[in-house]
């Protein structure tokens, strides 16, 4: 994998990690400020927030086995 490959990786994890932390941040403003009442709101935003999360560790997994091969 070329230096230019793995900084695309690193970059795509970045945005990952900030639409994950993005993610997180609306389900706490719905935990501290809306709950009850926006109950409702619940599966829709923990859905988004795992799938953010899951595509971060995904792209983190990457970067890590191609580091890995990288380096071997």
């Amino acid at each position: 994998m070329t230096t230019e490959e793995l900084k695309a990786l690193e970059k795509a994890i970045k945005k990952a990690k900030r639409i994950a932390s993005e993610k997180a941040s609306e389900l706490h403003d719905l935990v501290e400020d809306r709950l009850p009442a926006a109950y409702e709101e619940i599966p829709g935003i923990a859905q988004a927030t795992y799938d953010a999360c899951k595509a971060w560790a995904e792209a983190n997994e990457k970067l890590k086995a191609a580091e890995a091969a990288a380096s071997a």
